[in-house]
């Protein structure tokens, strides 16, 4: 959930241009896509908040109105947010007063996906009348986290609007999405920063140039990944040095790391020693600190393990024994380099 949460009224340079670009054009129903990192909620929540907003520009919204302060606050009454009560929780966006009576009576925990329930309520606020006159709004992020019945309860509301309501659906996995949901959307596919860009907006959340520079390295060039990554406290010269660490089984080296993390680090590293193997450039190490790459068939028995590990990393397993384990795989496949 890193860097989703941006700051609203200066958005990233990247998100400013694809924002004025995406209000110059007509649509009841958008889907921003693209991977984790580049921005999908700020730029739906520009999105929307220009939409309400009493005195909008080609730039987006104006930030002063009362409209504006309204979505700052969480308090706007014609937009609805959809995101998984988690998320909602993160971002400060409120929950309907059942969700939340469930959750404070300790009946359950915030949910994972997005609810049904909470659909039925974004369908039934479509139907009514706007607050403020200006329409509604209804963002869902992350879309993928609907699952089936909580989609399909969207499909009519979103193919015939009811009146003046928009719709933007933001995912970092638009693939997981049902068919009918992608058709009836205008599809958008975030653009990525260039680098410079991407470090002068790292630096000014505080961010120094080397630990910028290896942030992007090691999320693959996302700048909001970057900063949750540059804001662990990792040292950057950690990263580079993890392909030796494995090889060596090196457990201390990610003693303080998560489970989460150990195995997102496992896989990018997998990812660029199958990438070497078959003659591509490396995406989130240095070709110098990877070391011999082990054999296809190798790496990619170790690309199945480490996806099946993923599925379970979250239960309630002993995380050092895990940790241990994820290791002594990780040893085994980069030691079977070098007799190759």
């Amino acid at each position: 959930m890193s860097a989703a949460d941006t700051a609203i009224d200066q958005p990233a340079p990247w998100i400013a241009a694809q924002t004025r670009e995406l209000l110059a054009q007509r649509g009841h129903a958008w889907l921003l896509t693209g991977p984790s990192g580049l921005g999908q909620y700020d730029l739906a929540l520009a999105m929307v908040r220009a939409w309400l907003c009493e005195h909008p520009s080609e730039d987006g919204a104006c930030g002063q109105c009362a409209s504006c302060h309204a979505i700052d606050v969480r308090t706007h009454a014609d937009l609805c947010v959809l995101m998984p009560e988690t998320w909602m929780l993160d971002l400060g966006w409120p929950l309907s007063e059942r969700a939340q009576a469930e959750i404070d009576d300790k009946k359950r925990k915030p949910s994972k996906e997005i609810r049904v329930d909470a659909m039925r309520d974004a369908v039934e606020f479509a139907q009514r009348t706007s607050a403020r006159g200006r329409g509604k709004a209804v963002l869902v992020f992350p879309a993928e986290d609907m699952n089936n019945v909580t989609a399909n309860a969207l499909l009519k509301t979103l193919e015939e609007p009811p009146g003046d309501v928009k719709f933007v659906l933001a995912s970092e996995a638009a693939h997981q999405l049902l068919p009918t949901i992608r058709s009836r959307c205008l599809g958008y596919t975030m653009r990525w920063p260039d680098q410079v860009t991407s470090i002068q907006w790292l630096q000014g959340q505080g961010v120094d140039t080397v630990r910028a520079s290896q942030a992007l390295l090691a999320t693959g060039g996302r700048p909001q990944d970057a900063l949750g990554f540059a804001n662990a406290g990792l040292d950057p010269a950690a990263w580079g040095a993890l392909p030796k660490s494995m090889a060596r089984g090196d457990v201390g080296a990610v003693r303080d790391w998560s489970p989460t993390a150990v195995l997102d680090a496992l896989q990018k590293l997998c990812h660029d020693l199958l990438s070497v193997r078959v003659g591509a450039e490396p995406r989130f190490f240095s070709a110098s600190d990877l070391g011999a790459a082990p054999s296809v068939v190798a790496l990619t028995q170790w690309s199945r393990t480490l996806s099946a590990q993923k599925r379970t990393i979250e239960h309630p397993f002993n995380a050092g024994l895990l940790l241990e384990s994820m290791i002594s795989q990780a040893q085994a496949v980069l030691g079977s380099a070098t007799v190759l």
